[in-house]
């Protein structure tokens, strides 16, 4: 009766420890990502309004002009916030990160930011820079298309 219950373990499996591994990679690659997201956004953004004046020639031969008219200004200012927003994700930001926490408690006010914080939030603020970056691209996609025609 006074016998200490026998507690068995087995060691963590190969495949789970991997895929553990694998989880984290890609977790604090997200910022990276975002990255590399920009920079394809920031040659989309620099290649398109010139496509744009080269089928612009193309349709209307030597008298290449069109009229300014609300929808031309509308294109181009989306390209330009597009083009804004999209350098802004890339600049580097400076967070106060204490290398020592690697995960904050659920409701603690610490000072600084965990390992863990530093990947999420840094991550969130490209995202929420480079979705609507996204957006205006395309609206100025459409706006370039109704000047067109």
């Amino acid at each position: 009766m006074d016998e200490a219950p026998i507690l068995t373990s087995t060691p963590v499996s190969t495949s789970s420890t991997l895929l553990q591994n694998k989880f984290y990679d890609q977790f604090a690659a997200q910022s990276e990502q975002m990255d590399k997201l920009g920079a394809q956004l920031i040659t989309l953004e620099l290649a398109i309004p010139g496509l744009y004046a080269t089928v612009l020639k193309l349709l209307q031969g030597d008298d290449a002009t069109i009229a300014a008219d609300n929808w031309f200004y509308f294109t181009f200012v989306c390209w330009f916030f597009a083009l804004l927003l999209t350098l802004i994700s890339l600049v580097p930001r400076i967070y106060d990160v204490d290398p020592t926490i690697i995960k904050n408690v659920a409701g603690s006010n610490a000072a600084k930011m965990s390992v863990e914080d530093f990947f999420f939030k840094s991550a969130r603020y490209k995202r929420r820079l480079l979705i609507p970056s996204i957006h205006l691209f395309w609206a100025g996609i459409f706006g370039a298309a109704i000047t067109i025609f």
